[in-house]
């Protein structure tokens, strides 16, 4: 499994929307919950975020690559998930 670092802002709707997201794909299937998320919110560790390529939120790295960014859909953070779980 690869690492996954997760940016967000705390009060950004689309990023609750991708937690939402998120807890059902893990109601689906349970295996997602042994993945690595490292979330970090950008306006708490600006120093961190700074450091990374990205414009909008949420945003998703898989193992240093950019996987999604901006607006989430349920489908996208499957796409993430398959991508950090495989092998």
């Amino acid at each position: 499994m690869k690492k996954i670092l997760m940016f967000i802002m705390e009060t950004c709707p689309h990023c609750k929307n991708a937690r939402k997201y998120m807890e059902e794909l893990y109601e689906e299937h349970p295996e997602y919950r042994q993945l690595e998320i490292e979330v970090i919110d950008e306006t708490k560790e600006p120093e961190l975020a700074n450091q990374y390529d990205y414009y909008y939120v949420p945003t998703y790295y898989v193992d240093g690559k950019k996987i999604h960014e901006g607006v989430p859909t349920r489908e996208r953070i499957a796409e993430v998930f398959r991508t950090a779980y495989m092998r």
